[in-house]
């Protein structure tokens, strides 16, 4: 893989530490499934199984969502190397992590989503990442 080089360092370490913080998210989700490996705190049992068969594969859609995360944090760390290359998949990327973020308001409790557990995720993906995105297509190109 050749590395590119650009002035746009600042976007490029950005694209660095969020694309790692994906990635441990991923991780966390994608190898602990439902119950996640507690990573982001609070370690606090939150469920009881009642039906083994029906968590199972719950618990396995999870770790696949999980893995799609990690994947799509890969894709943004490889972003800050080859960011010309992968400039289109980034915007891609932006409006998948938005509509996630919009998804969450299929809950229909907008106090839980401005809530201190929730509202850092949601607000990053509803307006830090559709202003990451805007970036992406107006970077300077070589």
């Amino acid at each position: 893989m050749q590395f590119e080089t650009s002035p746009n360092y600042l976007l490029r370490g950005l694209l660095a530490v969020v694309g790692t913080f994906i990635i441990f998210l991923g991780l966390n989700v994608g190898l602990g499934g439902i119950q996640t490996l507690g990573w982001q705190g609070g370690a606090a049992d939150f469920l009881i199984v009642t039906n083994a068969a029906v968590f199972d594969v719950r618990d396995s859609h999870v770790r696949f969502i999980g893995g799609v995360w990690l994947a799509l944090g890969l894709l943004m760390l490889a972003g800050s190397f080859a960011f010309q290359r992968l400039r289109s998949v980034l915007v891609a990327v932006a409006f998948m992590i938005f509509i996630g973020g919009i998804a969450r308001l299929s809950g229909g409790d907008l106090t839980l989503l401005l809530s201190p557990d929730i509202a850092p995720s949601f607000l990053f993906e509803i307006i830090i990442v559709p202003l990451l995105g805007v970036w992406f297509t107006k970077a300077e190109r070589p």
